[in-house]
């Protein structure tokens, strides 16, 4: 079954009062309090169509948001494939040479042979030097909101104390290359990492005017869960930010992904997401004559999508759910 035509209804922020940063690197604002505390990033823009984080990052900086401990760092990641955004062929301009979030290796960065490798090795500094990493992305299709920690349970004690939104996924990433929310310290074990957390959002689709609210709200729950603001400084600044806390929330453990031979690759029906499958064995897709079935009871179907279908690339992952 093909996609369907979707409706972007979320506009392209301004970014020209805040391009080109504090920092001398083009789209990074620095903000230190002078005050002991951690340092705390937010990202934005790793693929140029994911609107939700640049409008939550013009928000921050609109509303004078300063850390009133600790340092805190505002990333505008790909520009360039930004740039080449339009709302009729979105998923043009998700990145210009390759995904950004797959080139988070010293070794891919050093080679600098692409747009996405070197502007990863612009930005790598600031991602070193942070303590704390909150990755503001949006999703291909309709779908709930996504908090995704990595394995590493520290996170997922993080995306608890968050209290939204309901969905956690508990996942060791993509085997076609690391994303920033893994890269160095963030990708060790709890007892190599410190006080090191890392968490990548999926707001929702990339052209929901909801994608912006969820992502302002995880903006704010992480800035007080960093301890980089109070609740009453965030309240003051950011009114109207914070959603409800989610009724509860449920652990996505990814057991592993469907990758596609081609961009021929076709579901069964149009699934969007969170779908839970009751019987193993059930076929929900097709990969170039490949039956695709479920490999166990209440199988739980993570960001399914072939927009961006082609040979090596992960287009659904299973996941078993539990209460968090």
């Amino acid at each position: 079954m093909t996609s369907a035509p979707l409706t972007f209804a979320l506009p392209a922020p301004d970014l020209g009062p805040w391009r080109a940063g504090n920092t001398g690197t083009e789209g990074v604002w620095r903000f230190d309090s002078g005050r002991p505390g951690r340092h705390v990033m937010i990202s934005a823009l790793i693929h140029g169509n994911e609107l939700c984080g640049a409008w939550a990052i013009k928000g921050l900086i609109e509303a004078g948001v300063r850390p009133q401990a600790g340092t805190l760092t505002l990333a505008l990641c790909n520009l360039a494939a930004f740039d080449r955004f339009d709302a009729t062929d979105h998923d043009a301009s998700r990145f210009v040479d390759e995904d950004m979030n797959r080139q988070w290796s010293d070794e891919r960065m050093d080679a600098a042979d692409t747009l996405e490798r070197r502007r990863c090795a612009q930005l790598r500094p600031f991602v070193r030097e942070a303590d704390w990493l909150l990755d503001l992305h949006s999703m291909h299709e309709p779908c709930a909101p996504l908090l995704l920690t990595g394995t590493q349970p520290r996170n997922l004690r993080l995306a608890r104390a968050m209290a939204a939104p309901e969905h956690v996924v508990v996942d060791a990433g993509h085997k076609d290359g690391t994303r920033m929310r893994d890269y160095g310290r963030f990708g060790l074990p709890d007892e190599a990492a410190g006080d090191s957390r890392s968490l990548l959002v999926e707001c929702g689709f990339h052209g929901d005017p909801a994608s912006r609210a969820v992502a302002q709200d995880q903006c704010l729950r992480f800035l007080q869960a960093a301890g980089t603001l109070d609740a009453a400084a965030l309240g003051r600044l950011l009114p109207g930010w914070r959603l409800p806390d989610a009724p509860r929330q449920w652990a996505l453990e990814v057991t592993g992904p469907v990758v596609a031979k081609s961009g021929r690759f076709r579901f069964t029906e149009p699934f969007r997401g969170l779908e839970v499958i009751a019987k193993a064995g059930t076929v929900i897709g097709d990969n170039d004559g490949e039956p695709v079935a479920t490999p166990y009871d209440d199988c739980v179907l993570v960001m399914p999508s072939t927009r961006q279908a082609r040979a090596g690339v992960t287009v659904v992952r299973y996941a078993t759910r539990r209460m968090l």
